[in-house]
């Protein structure tokens, strides 16, 4: 490619190389990433269209078979109702049993059935056991289910049968092993309706049905059903199938030549994901020769039990041949785009680079003193054109703002000077700051002071509170000598926790808020969750509680009710489908001493992660939910951490969240 030469032999022209390559490497690069992007995705969009063109067979499959049920059920019920069959046997004395034999046989034929039998009421109860379709009409209502036969059942039912319906079972690869050489059972439409007199009295039983097994015309209408001719592109062929478990005994695969697949079997793979797990399949399988995009649902018989399979497919090689067609047909596309974009790009560089050349120049003038150089008018008036101007207008702009720093300098030293006065001021008014900062330092250490007084005060008058109280258990009525003291140390001892309490109040005003009282768990609890029924009754959550303990704490009422409260309102979020809201509360012993109580909520929500559980407690951290502020756990911490007590958190995804409040009956931190 001419022009390429000088990228090498001259290291000052290399911008023509960088224009280039960054012409060229783009496409080399997005182009094949688009190709393989393409074959990715595109081929996993045609898979996923031919698998929902497959399970849109089916649903017609399932239809027509369906409809041909329905056909062999009124057939039935309709001879049943028919005043041709009250004659024959509506009058037991009348009618010999050849007649009944040749009337059924006429109907038989004109229904195209392959058996049609009637049995009196005795005989229908023989059988009800056997059959839920012949129960069914005993009950007065016509059924019609698909069901299994044994060969002695066929036989029973029409000499003949069972030699039809018997199939060899052809050795096939894939299929699950099996020692058996025949299959000898028949598939069946099975249908029955009851048979009424005039007078409505039910007089028998009408059962009749259609034998399956290499049924050629069912399933050579079902395949012209779902795909008639033109159906498929490219050539492809439909298929259809009905297996009794794993053999095929009715399809239009074929073995080899005009050959059916009649006795052929499933692969292991298929029949462990249709019949043994009830799923339907869709997917691409081996069918006897070749691979087919497939489709496989069960057959239910009438308890519900997996007999058989209905199938319908189509080749795949014909649709694989023309995604690949295509594929290529883009490739070449994208080939000669990018040879077309190469050759565009050179032609293009060579107009860029001049101008680029030009300035450089420039730059490399003024670096080396010429102060006056410029780039002068170019050829080309796009931007590179326009950029041209502006430097050197900005060229022109420089110098003239090199003088104007000149005289900038000479004003300097007086703005310094200005500053400097500024800068004495600026520290004059620090020292005074940090003169009430030392102040206040001051203040803050007297408060500390004053509280670390209260709280050792607190613990021997708690010691003697608790003495006294086991003084009064232990003496009972001796006591009443001296109860007269013993009420005047409990006064006293309230005028003590007094006096610490305001103690406190001066020491940290902002923390302890209201007063204390001995609280009852299970009713504050009660009056919490009245709080948030609208709440629990919005979300569809049940309540589970467990007060195991009598105790009461001694608190602030409102300040633990907002704690409880947030609680709740944290676990009822985290079931936004419904759930259980588990509310327990403990006695909390250590050592065989009372401590206080364990207050557990629990939710049955989705649970908290464990980088989660570790931020859980810190303030504005929301952990991504909806409408809160971060700051409801950090408070509450706060508030159960004032009385000496902690709030634990426990949780594993998938499995809810607990939360623990351990409170002691006696603030611990005042």
């Amino acid at each position: 490619m001419p022009g390429l030469g000088p990228l090498i032999l001259h290291p000052d022209r290399s911008i023509r190389a960088r224009l280039l390559l960054l012409a060229l490497v783009p496409l080399g690069v997005v182009l094949p990433l688009i190709m393989a992007a393409l074959a990715y995705w595109g081929g996993g969009y045609f898979d996923q269209l031919l698998v929902t063109k497959v399970r849109s067979d089916l649903a017609v499959a399932h239809g027509y078979y369906e409809r041909v049920t329905e056909g062999v059920g009124r057939s039935v019920t309709s001879l049943a109702s028919s005043d041709r069959l009250l004659r024959i046997v509506g009058h037991h004395a009348g009618s010999p049993a050849p007649a009944v034999a040749d009337t059924l046989a006429a109907m038989q034929a004109e229904r195209k059935l392959d058996f049609l039998r009637f049995m009196d009421v005795e005989g229908g109860r023989r059988l009800a056991g056997q059959w839920p379709v012949v129960a069914s009409a005993l009950a007065g209502s016509e059924r019609t289910v698909t069901e299994v036969f044994s060969a002695e059942q066929l036989e029973s039912i029409r000499p003949g049968l069972a030699v039809f319906a018997r199939t060899a079972i052809v050795p096939t690869p894939n299929a699950k092993p099996d020692r058996r050489e025949t299959e000898d059972r028949g598939i069946v439409i099975h249908s029955a309706a009851p048979v009424f007199d005039a007078s409505g009295r039910l007089i028998g039983v009408l059962e009749g049905g259609v034998l399956l097994n290499k049924n050629l015309d069912f399933i050579d209408n079902l395949n012209a059903i779902v795909y008639p001719d033109g159906a498929l592109p490219f050539g492809s062929a439909g298929t259809a199938t009905l297996f009794l478990g794993d053999v095929r005994v009715a399809t239009n695969v074929r073995l080899f030549g005009d050959t059916r697949a009649i006795g052929t079997r499933v692969s292991a793979a298929v029949r462990e994901t249709v019949l043994d797990k009830g799923r339907t399949w869709l997917d691409r399988a081996f069918v006897v020769s070749d691979w087919y995009v497939s489709a496989y649902e069960p057959l239910l018989d009438g308890r519900q039990q997996r007999i058989g399979m209905l199938y319908v497919g189509f080749l795949e090689e014909p649709f694989t041949k023309a995604r690949w067609h295509a594929f290529a047909a883009v490739a070449v596309f994208f080939v000669l785009a990018m040879i077309l974009a190469g050759a565009f790009a050179v032609i293009s560089a060579r107009r860029v680079f001049k101008p680029i050349e030009r300035m450089h120049a420039t730059m490399t003038a003024i670096e080396q003193g010429d102060h006056d150089a410029r780039v002068g008018n170019v050829e080309s008036a796009d931007e590179l054109g326009v950029m041209a101007a502006h430097f050197d207008r900005l060229l022109d702009q420089l110098q003239a703002q090199a003088g104007s720093l000149k005289r900038w300098g000479e004003s300097l030293d007086v703005k310094v000077a200005e500053r400097t006065a500024e800068l004495e001021r600026a520290v004059a008014d620090l020292k005074a700051a940090q003169s009430q900062l030392v102040m206040n330092e001051k203040l803050a250490a007297i408060g500390q002071l004053t509280a670390g007084v209260a709280h050792e005060i607190n613990n021997p008058i708690a010691v003697v509170q608790g003495n006294l109280d086991v003084l009064r258990d232990v003496l009972g009525p001796r006591t009443e000598p001296v109860a007269h003291e013993i009420k005047l140390i409990h006064e006293q001892v309230q005028r003590i926790r007094l006096i610490v309490a305001k103690l406190l109040q001066f020491a940290r005003p902002q923390d302890y808020v209201g007063y204390l009282e001995p609280v009852d768990t299970s009713v504050l609890l009660q009056d919490c969750l009245l709080l948030v029924r609208h709440l629990l009754n919005k979300g569809d959550i049940a309540i589970e509680q467990h007060i195991d303990s009598t105790r009461r704490i001694v608190c602030n009422k409102n300040e633990l009710q907002q704690v409880v409260i947030n609680l709740f309102v944290n676990a009822i979020q985290a079931m936004p489908n419904g759930g259980v809201l588990k509310i327990c509360v403990e006695d909390w012993d250590e050592a065989d001493m009372p401590l206080g109580i364990r207050l557990i909520v629990s939710d049955s929500g989705p649970g908290i992660s464990e980088a989660d559980l570790m931020q859980l407690f810190k303030p504005f951290f929301t952990a991504k939910k909806p409408g809160g502020n971060g700051l409801g756990l950090w408070v509450s911490q706060a508030l159960v951490e004032r009385y000496g007590g902690r709030i634990t958190a426990q949780s594993a995804p998938g499995k809810g969240a607990s939360f623990t409040v351990w409170l002691k009956l006696e603030p611990q931190g005042l």
